[in-house]
């Protein structure tokens, strides 16, 4: 059975590989570094027969954000700065892509953010996407580019409550 959990000690992160070294080497060797210090949070995917194994991981962290960067819709809707939930990091390992595994802890990350907007007040949820495929990828669960960086992106919290009220 499939389980998320926050990263631990016990996590076999040195095995990790989802063929990009950046997120690589952020979980074998920053992810506790950061969660210790509060700056990210980071979960990962297990199978609670080998609860060891890193399937995928996601780390999450605080923004702010500059209003006028959004699309000029949504820019006039909010002050000049506005706080944020991010998606800092996603990765699924090789051996698992392509199983569905990445959506998982997409709508994983997606409720966590809006527990945060439902607590504590945020204008939406941002990711840095990678690359083209990446932004297509994102563009799936509703998010839209910034105005000037088509690679930075943002789900209104509105839609975010659309995708999670969808998956359930």
């Amino acid at each position: 059975m499939l389980r998320i959990e926050d990263l631990g000690k016990d996590h076999d992160r040195k095995h990790f590989d989802c063929g990009e070294p950046a997120l690589n080497t952020f979980l074998q060797t920053l992810a506790r570094q950061q969660q210790e210090k509060g700056i990210s949070k980071t979960f990962v995917l297990v199978d609670t027969a080998q609860p060891k194994t890193i399937l995928g991981f996601f780390s999450l962290t605080a923004c702010e954000v500059v209003a006028e960067d959004l699309p000029p819709a949504l820019a006039k809707k909010f002050p000049a700065r506005a706080p944020g939930a991010k998606l800092a990091r996603l990765a699924v390992d090789r051996s698992r892509q392509r199983l569905g595994y990445g959506q998982i802890l997409m709508i994983e990350a997606m409720k966590k953010a809006l527990l945060v907007a439902d607590n504590i007040g945020i204008i939406g949820f941002f990711v840095d996407s990678k690359g083209h495929v990446a932004r297509v990828y994102y563009e799936q669960f509703g998010f839209i580019s910034f105005r000037e960086r088509p690679l930075e992106m943002f789900l209104p919290l509105a839609t975010l409550r659309q995708v999670i009220e969808a998956a359930s």
